[in-house]
Order: C-alpha cells, then structure tokens, then sequence
C-alpha cells in the first residue's frame, strides 16, 4: 500500500511543452534543442550577450534574479483600474498576457525607507497615474529557478490548444481559420525564408532584411513582437546613457529603452500595447534608434539582422528540423504542424485573437493554458514568475501558487512605497473576464445596450 501511495503522490515529471517555453538563465543550465544547421547556437549567443555587451551582467546577476535567488519573501508591485471590485469580491483573478495567466506586476526592492519599484515600476507611476497601486508579498519555499516564460516560445503551446479545443470552432471557423494561417504563410515565405537563410549563415544585406521583415509584419504578426523583442535587446544590452548606468547601479536593465522605442514606433501603443503594429523599416528603425539613443543607430541593423533571425528560427522550427532544409513555399498545414509548430501556433492563435467569437472562446483556449503552466510553476517552486525574452524587470504572481500572498493599498512618497491597508484576498487560479483586459476593452467592448441583452 504504501508503495503504492507514493507512486501516487510523486511529484508530476516537469511537462517538455511548458519546459520549452521557459528559457533558463542560471549558470550552467544545459543548452536547449535547437533545429540543426544553424549558425550559431543559444550558448554562442548567450554568451556573446552576457560577456561582451556593455550591461550583459545584468543577464546573470541583475537584481531580479539575484531577489529569486535568495529564496526570500518577494516584494511585487500592480497597478489596477479595478480596485472597487476587487474590494467587493476579495479576489485576484489571472491575467492573460506575455506571461500567460500570472498577474502582471514590477518588482519591488525592500529598503530602509520603504519599497523601490523597478525602473519600469517608476515610469507606470508617472504614467499610470489614474491607477490603484497595490503591494503584493509572495514567500517562495527556497529560492526560485531563474527560468522566465518566454512568450516568443509559446507557439507550440498555441497549436497544442488549438488542436485540443478546434471542436469548440465550427466547421466552417475551423475551415477559415486553417486556411487563413495557410494563406498568410505563403504570402510571406520569401520572408519567413530569409530569415531562416540568415540564422544558417547567409547575409542579406541589412537595409533590404529589415524593409524586407517590416513588409511581413501584417501577414505575420508574430514577427512584430519577435522584432521589437530583438530591438529592444540590443537597446538594453548596448545602452551606456546616464539613465541606463543609474539602472545598472542598482542592477537593473533599462526598460524605458524600450518603452521610448515602443510608443515613438506606434502611435496607437498608449491604447492598447499592440506589438503586431511594430514594423519599422531600415531607414525608419535607424530614425527611432536616433530618438532613443543617437550612438546606438549604427550598430542596430547588423545586430537585428542576425539576432532576428536567429530568434526566429529557434522559436519557429522545431528543434528535430535541419534548418538550412526548410522553406515555406509549398508548405501544407500538416506539414508545418511537424515542421514549424512554434510558427504555426503562433498564427492560428493571432488569428483567433481577431474573431468575432473570440470572447465566447477565450476562456476555452486560454484557460488550459494559464491551469497547465501555474501547475509548471507550482511543480518548480515558482511562485513569482519572470518575462522570460529578457530578464528585465517584468515580473507576474503566480495566481495557483498555495501559499497564497498578501496583498496591501500602497502610500506613494517620494517614489517609494509603503504598505497601506491589507486587503483580505483570495489569489483565484483563473483568467479574469475579458472585458476587464485592455484586450478585451479595446477590441471587444460592446454597447451598454448590448451587453444588457446579452445578461
């Protein structure tokens, strides 16, 4: 009996699907499968990012990780437009987003005279200044893995829940949507083929690479996100401003960086922070880089051209694939699901995303997602989970973790926080509505006429 009770209660085997779609940043970690014929590996690039870039230190021994390290209480800031019903419920729901189902937050530093909110926890103040301000303490059993969900690695992820819940579609739906993500492939394998070109070792010039992937972006939105994220890279990586040092002080990457390059990119980002909008090209990005920080502009094009492109062949293909094989021209759905899953997932999410239907299956596609990696989380000891891409300062709670966390209304003073009113909340392990996302209010928002017709 006993025997069979701890087969029983052994601790589940970490799940590969949701294993891949974390990208480990503590020394040492194993290289991750990567398709074979690339020109350089993740080690390569890891290396090259940590050790010969201005702030790559940061990438192994910024503040974030060092706070997971120590196995402390973790000390995390959120900003809410929703505090009233927050109040009446006594509960925190999950928020999808670049980190699946945790709640979006800053990370907070514990000082003598109060909580020092990450640079990017600085300028939500300045700019989120309409919002509630709430302090959330979070104790890991020990100190936590350094892995960091990366959304660009979620397209397996998208095209597992795709095929478990596509009897939620109708035929006709599903009929579309297959086809769409078809249609746009093709359209855009010239692109999507350079690219994979160029993470093998060939060398599109950089001005027609980059005007080439900004014609992409609209047939594949996906290249969007994967391109500001390589921008964004470099900017926080090579950055030597004032601004930046004073980050680096404290041991933290400079998010305004990107923030500047996101909103002079697109001028609807204030809105609704749509990366599939960013699509700047050669003559554009260098004209950005400018605005950001003058002496980066020159160095901005090469890098893109082989980060990007590297990225993307890692995230799309799988990792059984030799690269310098594929192509997009003729390929089928099937074919893809095999070949490139990352790049399919991708897809047909996004796709999704744009239905009319989306609000009625929202929760059926995203729920399983935001269920499968808290359970990730919980099986390793990951109670506060971190933007993966880069370990930058963006920072969730783990809305499944047991423990529970505490959660207090924050006193702002000369920007530091201070605990208020503890508020009696219950962390509730599943996705908010969507009419409470900036997704759902931007997109799917519907007459107070209509939404009494539909209650």
């Amino acid at each position: 009996m006993d025997q069979v009770l701890s087969t029983i209660t052994a601790p589940a085997p970490t799940d590969p699907v949701w294993q891949d779609a974390h990208t480990d940043y503590s020394p040492g970690h194993p290289p991750r499968p990567a398709p074979r014929g690339l020109a350089a590996d993740d080690t390569e690039w890891s290396t090259y990012l940590q050790q010969h870039t201005p702030n790559g230190w940061l990438m192994r021994a910024g503040s974030l990780l060092e706070t997971l390290a120590s196995g402390r209480p973790i000390y995390l800031m959120h900003t809410t437009a929703n505090l009233n019903a927050i109040r009446a419920s006594g509960q925190l729901y999950q928020a999808p987003g670049c980190m699946v189902g945790a709640l979006y937050c800053v990370l907070l530093t514990p000082g003598p005279d109060g909580l020092r909110p990450h640079n990017l926890g600085a300028w939500l103040l300045a700019n989120k200044s309409h919002r509630d301000i709430l302090i959330i303490e979070v104790t890991p059993e020990g100190p936590v893995p350094a892995k960091g969900i990366d959304y660009l690695r979620l397209g397996a992820v998208h095209l597992a829940s795709y095929v478990d819940h596509r009897a939620f579609l109708t035929p006709a739906e599903d009929d579309h949507l297959r086809a769409a993500a078809m249609q746009r492939i093709r359209q855009a394998a010239t692109v999507l083929d350079m690219l994979v070109r160029n993470a093998c070792g060939a060398a599109t010039p950089a001005d027609r690479f980059l005007d080439q992937l900004a014609g992409a972006v609209p047939l594949v939105p996906f290249l969007g996100y994967a391109y500001f994220e390589a921008v964004s890279e470099y900017l926080m990586l090579h950055s030597t401003s004032p601004q930046t040092r004073a980050c680096a002080e404290v041991g933290e990457m400079n998010t305004l960086l990107s923030k500047d390059l996101a909103f002079a990119a697109v001028d609807t980002m204030g809105q609704l922070f749509d990366l599939a909008l960013f699509r700047p090209g050669h003559a554009r990005l260098r004209e950005l880089i400018g605005q950001v920080e003058p002496g980066l502009v020159d160095g901005v094009a090469e890098y893109v051209r082989r980060r990007l492109a590297h990225l993307f062949a890692c995230v799309a293909l799988d990792s059984s694939q030799d690269a310098t094989a594929v192509t997009f021209a003729q390929a089928t759905f099937d074919t893809l699901a095999w070949a490139a899953p990352g790049l399919l997932g991708q897809m047909l999410f996004r796709l999704l995303r744009t239905s009319p239907r989306y609000p009625q299956l929202y929760p059926v596609f995203e729920q399983p997602k935001a269920t499968g990696v808290s359970a990730f989380w919980n099986t390793q000891g990951i109670p506060a989970p971190f933007n993966g891409t880069c370990p930058k300062g963006e920072i969730g709670l783990n809305m499944a973790w047991p423990a529970g966390a505490r959660v207090w209304t924050a006193d702002v003073s000369g920007g530091l926080l201070h605990p208020a009113e503890e508020l009696p909340l219950t962390l509730v392990p599943r996705l908010s509505d969507l009419r409470d996302t900036a997704l759902g209010r931007a997109r799917f928002t519907l007459p107070n006429n209509e939404q009494r017709r539909q209650h």
